[in-house]
């Protein structure tokens, strides 16, 4: 299971002002994506501080959780104990996951993505939302001490030190190496780095001028895809008439 420590970290964290800007836009967007996608099962892995399904209208969802102490978060749904990559469901029953920071802090990214990819059914919805390199926030963090004279800051760690980036066009080579079809993306989070609510406030201005601008300098990425099979399907008719082949615990 995911260290203790660290979900205390990114608890933590998000309560900051920084942490509270990026969780704002965030919830806006999962609010947004999942608000028409329709199904039985939903699920949700980590991250309690997000309500992901919230604007959801299926049926059965779920809030997975690496560790008890998470448990106490509000929920949308059901909430369970689980190892992210050895997933308490059966194989192509879900309608819809979402992974919000989820491959960033788990041990082995491409095990989780694997697992997810074995619970979705076929032409059911991932949608992953992860902390983006190739911008400001991911530069302030890699430059740490560096930049730790900038205005609001008072350390030299911005940005929860548990986990990993994982750059966008990396990770949808993962998704497309696993049959994912990207159906959406997007960037947001624009503002500066600055841990100030105040300095972040002031530069709300920017987020429109960002997003048209320089659209993948984000500070977030957000995607939606599809879980693609091939199989039977026609492609034509043989001269014979004939279609050819065309190659856990639950809380309440």
């Amino acid at each position: 299971m995911r260290d203790e420590a660290s979900i205390v970290e990114l608890a933590d964290w998000l309560q900051t002002a920084p942490g509270q800007y990026l969780l704002g836009w965030e919830q806006q967007r999962f609010d947004a994506a999942v608000a028409d996608l329709f199904g039985f099962h939903a699920l949700q892995l980590g991250l309690p501080a997000l309500q992901g399904l919230r604007a959801n209208r299926m049926p059965h969802r779920w809030l997975a959780l690496q560790h008890p102490q998470e448990l106490a978060a509000p929920a949308t749904g059901s909430m369970l104990l689980s190892e992210f990559d050895e997933l308490p469901f059966e194989s192509a029953s879900l309608d819809l996951v979402l992974l919000p920071h989820t491959l960033e802090l788990a041990p082995d990214a491409h095990r989780t993505l694997r697992e997810v990819e074995r619970v979705l059914r076929p032409e059911g919805r991932l949608i992953v939302c992860g902390l983006n390199p190739a911008s400001a926030w991911g530069l302030r963090q890699n430059l740490g001490r560096l930049v730790g004279h900038l205005p609001g800051s008072s350390g030299p760690r911005f940005l929860p030190s548990s986990g990993e980036f994982i750059g966008y066009w990396r990770l949808r080579d993962w998704l497309r190496l696993l049959s994912f079809e990207v159906e959406a993306a997007d960037f947001g989070a624009y503002s500066p780095p600055w841990r100030s609510a105040a300095w972040l406030q002031r530069w709300r201005w920017i987020e429109p001028i960002g997003h048209h601008w320089w659209p993948v300098l984000g500070a977030l990425y957000f995607i939606v895809a599809v879980k693609r099979v091939h199989g039977m399907r026609l492609v034509g008719l043989a001269k014979n008439g004939k279609a050819r082949r065309h190659s856990a615990r639950l809380w309440r």
